[in-house]
């Protein structure tokens, strides 16, 4: 069965209300849940940006079954390789085994903070490849030395690990990231249903096939409102209208301020034809189809609207959950284009 998720995006709600949130997720049967770990909401009007771990933190005691993931950190600017092994490490511990540590190359939005400025894309691959290298090595256990290109490690080791380690995922966008670091993960991340990235994936020497134990996990914007397509539709344009950029777009645009610029001329109806709007939750469905017919193994869901969580969690969530599941196929993942 293709597993859904829930999303607890930072950018749209305190840290509090986060807990509430995935306590809410696992009480109504979502099957895991992902955080954005953000230093910056996309627009103003998002409003929040707490820090991720810490919240994580605190859902690991909060919930008692519910997977949890990065979605994602980057760990190569804002955070150093060899801290982001610890928090992972740890947070694995708290959470008794359910955390996977979702890793990307990052934002400008997030990472420009520390001051190092916003290297090329290439580059970037090349820093999060390193990472992944130092990431690995510390889970691994022992003391770590690494003299690379991007980062130095001195003697280090983290104290704390999990038994059975930390899965990690990989966000790819293209087959670039793919090639170079496929390898040293555990599973796909995407935002967009592309089969071309499966593809990719499983002809990576060096990379498990997914459906293989390993999973490709994909995320996809809703706006869901009781009331009126209209009243969905004003609040997805007002807080999620910079989703159409693309990632070659959103992953350089430095703050806020670049995001409301990009996206002004962005219609309610522009978001509309990319984003579901409204009560009907079939449309929502439809939305979804495209994950699962690309070959993807899990979909987490955003809920557009920090206000909105506990009523869609309350009224939506079951007979969405109870749609998705009647209509996604019950087969193994891998079509046969798709299979190593």
């Amino acid at each position: 069965m293709t597993s859904f998720g829930y999303t607890l995006m930072t950018e749209q709600a305190g840290p509090s209300a986060l807990v509430d949130h995935a306590v809410g997720a696992e009480e109504h049967g979502f099957d895991f849940a992902v955080m954005s770990d953000h230093y910056s909401p996309w627009l103003a009007s998002q409003g929040h940006a707490p820090y991720a771990w810490s919240v994580l933190g605190a859902v690991a005691q909060a919930t008692s079954e519910l997977p949890l993931m990065t979605y994602v950190t980057c760990p190569t600017m804002r955070y150093h390789p060899a801290v982001i092994a610890q928090k992972a490490a740890t947070v694995q511990l708290l959470s008794k085994g359910r955390f996977t540590l979702g890793l990307g190359s990052g934002e400008n939005l997030n990472e420009h903070v520390v001051g190092a400025g916003w290297p090329h894309v290439s580059t970037r691959h090349t820093m999060l490849r390193e990472a992944l290298e130092i990431i690995r090595a510390l889970l691994d256990g022992g003391l770590v030395d690494y003299d690379g290109e991007h980062f130095q490690v001195d003697a280090a080791r983290v104290w704390d690990l999990p038994a059975d380690g930390v899965p990690i995922g990989l966000a790819v966008g293209g087959p670039a990231v793919i090639e170079q670091c496929a390898a040293l993960a555990d599973h796909l991340i995407a935002t967009e249903p592309n089969p071309d990235l499966l593809h990719a994936w499983n002809g990576t020497d060096g990379a498990r096939a997914i459906g293989d134990g390993t999973r490709a996990v994909g995320q996809i914007p809703i706006s869901w409102d009781p009331s009126s397509v209209e009243a969905a539709t004003e609040r997805a344009h007002d807080q999620f209208r910079w989703f159409g950029g693309g990632w070659s777009v959103n992953s350089d645009l430095p703050t806020t301020a670049g995001f409301e610029g990009a996206s002004k001329y962005v219609r309610p109806e522009d978001v509309a034809a990319s984003i579901p709007c409204g009560p009907d939750l079939d449309a929502i469905v439809e939305a979804v189809r495209p994950f699962w017919e690309a070959g993807f193994t899990d979909v987490a869901l955003v809920q557009i609207g920090g206000e909105t969580q506990q009523d869609f969690l309350a009224q939506a969530a079951e007979p969405l959950l109870e749609k998705l599941r009647e209509a996604a196929p019950d087969r193994p993942w891998m079509r046969a284009p798709l299979e190593a």
